[in-house]
């Protein structure tokens, strides 16, 4: 497979004018950009460049509303309830970080739910964000079905991601971001546009047979972490993502890789806490102490700590990206017109 290096302002570039081009709001555009270029620049390809034919799909059938304003309720001093319109959730996952912050400080604690959303990324970014403000966070967020619960065949619950957070003083936050799966589904994804083979750990065909190929895997079902167990947290993630803001659970949604089927309505919920307040006022020692006893081991890697240093030689040398992939967006840059 071959690469091809660019720079993150021709990433960015490539990016935005893709989706401007084919329905979406400069503002929009702007949100998404930075979100997949990051992900790309953090090691994250599957949240990345390789998002964007999908994106585009969706947005030229309006299974994803391209020019749509996300709105925000206050519904208590601890509860915020956001409304992506059925568009992008990048741009509703940045409207409450302007509000839920200061309602955690004051609280302790406060909760954002989103509802009628769309895929939300790499989660460990958005609580990357809160923990840069001084908050411990945790993000529940579903997607369309790819994991079987343990014992079936069908796919029924989304990958599912849980994401967390901690400040640390005078470093990086710490920074956790799992799927359910054993890889994010996007990975697959990402090797399926990019035309190469997948480990046959990661899924199973429709049959339950182990696969290589990315396209039967789409077709089948992603492998849970932890088996029984990746599968029970993969349905309490539906519980705290799709049931508590009334919107589609996995086997409800339609395909986040498509632009066939209806809006996929999905939701997220971001949980911020005030460590310093709940604490009194020894969390950052505290933290500090686990971090530095990690580290001390022997052989052994923070969680998240790998994707500074990728972005950091991502903007010294720029993203090597898979030469299909980047030449998909090129060509999806140029509109509706160039199909």
């Amino acid at each position: 497979m071959t690469h091809t290096t660019i720079s993150l302002d021709e990433a960015r570039g490539l990016v935005f004018s893709a989706l401007t081009a084919n329905g979406a709001s400069e503002e929009n555009a702007r949100f998404v950009t930075d979100a997949l270029v990051l992900s790309e620049a953090s090691g994250q390809p599957g949240h990345g460049l390789s998002r964007v034919p999908s994106y585009v799909a969706q947005l030229r059938t309006g299974k994803v509303k391209g020019t749509v304003t996300p709105t925000l309720e206050k519904m208590s001093s601890s509860l915020l309830r956001v409304d992506a319109g059925y568009g992008f959730a990048y741009p509703a996952i940045d409207l409450l970080l302007n509000t839920l912050p200061e309602m955690a400080r004051a609280q302790g604690i406060a909760m954002a739910a989103i509802r009628h959303s769309h895929h939300f990324g790499q989660g460990g970014s958005h609580c990357e964000a809160l923990a840069q403000k001084g908050l411990v966070s945790f993000v529940f967020g579903n997607a369309h079905k790819a994991i079987a619960p343990w014992g079936g065949k069908n796919p029924m619950f989304g990958t599912n991601p849980i994401a967390f957070g901690a400040p640390v003083p005078g470093r990086e936050p710490l920074v956790i971001d799992l799927a359910m799966s054993r890889v994010a589904r996007g990975k697959v994804m990402a090797a399926e546009r990019a035309g190469t083979t997948i480990p046959d750990t990661w899924a199973l065909d429709k049959d339950g047979n182990a696969t290589t190929d990315p396209t039967a895997a789409i077709a089948g079902t992603m492998l849970p972490i932890g088996e029984a167990k990746g599968a029970a947290l993969a349905m309490m993630v539906e519980v705290m993502s799709a049931a508590i803001v009334g919107g589609s659970f996995g086997f409800e949604a339609s395909s986040l890789f498509t632009g066939d089927g209806g809006v996929p309505d999905l939701g997220q919920v971001i949980l911020a806490l005030n460590p310093g307040m709940i604490s009194g006022g020894v969390f950052g020692d505290r933290v500090t102490t686990l971090v530095e006893a990690v580290e001390g081991e022997e052989g052994a890697r923070l969680p998240g700590s790998r994707r500074f240093a990728l972005r950091e030689k991502a903007e010294r040398d720029g993203l090597s990206l898979p030469t299909p992939i980047l030449e998909e967006v090129r060509h999806l840059a140029k509109g509706p017109e160039a199909a």
